[in-house]
C-alpha cells in the first residue's frame, strides 16, 4: 500500500493515470521542443496567432500530466484531462482536413489521421475513469 494513501482504500485510478500523464507530459514537452507541427494544426479561424495556442495546449498538457501524477489532484487530473482533450479535438479535425485535402500527403498519413479521430473518446472516458477511480483525499 502506498504512503499517500489511507489504509484500505485502494487507488484503481493509478496506473490508468500514470500512462495518461506520461502521454501528455510527452507531447506537452512536444509543443516546445518541436512546435512547428503543432502550429500547422491550429484552425485557422481562431484569433491570434498559432504558435500562441501551441505554446498555450502544451502549457496545459503539462499542467494536467503533472496533476495526474501527484495523488492529491489526480481526480481533479482526470477530469481535467478530459476537458483537453475535448479541447484541441478540433486541431484533431484541423489535421484530418489537411491531409486528407492535401493530395501529396501519404496516404498512411491519411488513413492515420482518420482513424485518430475516434481514439479521442476512449482517451476522454479513460481520463474520466481516472477520476472516478482515484480515492478522495
Amino acid at each position: 500500500m502506498a504512503q499517500d494513501q489511507p489504509a484500505g482504500v485502494t487507488d484503481t485510478g493509478r496506473t490508468p493515470a500514470l500512462r495518461l500523464a506520461a502521454l501528455l507530459l510527452g507531447a506537452g514537452v512536444m509543443h516546445f521542443v518541436a512546435p512547428k507541427p503543432f502550429d500547422s494544426i491550429v484552425p485557422p479561424q481562431l484569433p491570434g496567432k498559432a504558435r500562441s495556442y501551441t505554446y498555450w495546449s502544451g502549457v496545459a498538457e503539462i499542467g494536467v500530466g503533472t496533476a495526474l501524477l501527484i495523488p492529491r489532484t489526480r481526480r481533479l487530473g482526470g477530469r481535467l484531462a478530459a476537458l483537453l482533450f475535448i479541447a484541441v479535438f478540433p486541431a484533431n479535425i484541423q489535421f484530418t482536413a489537411d491531409s486528407v485535402r492535401n493530395p501529396k500527403a501519404p496516404w498512411a498519413l491519411k488513413a492515420i489521421s482518420v482513424l485518430r479521430l475516434p481514439l479521442q473518446l476512449p482517451m476522454i472516458t479513460q481520463a474520466l475513469a481516472v477520476s472516478r477511480r482515484t480515492p478522495r483525499r
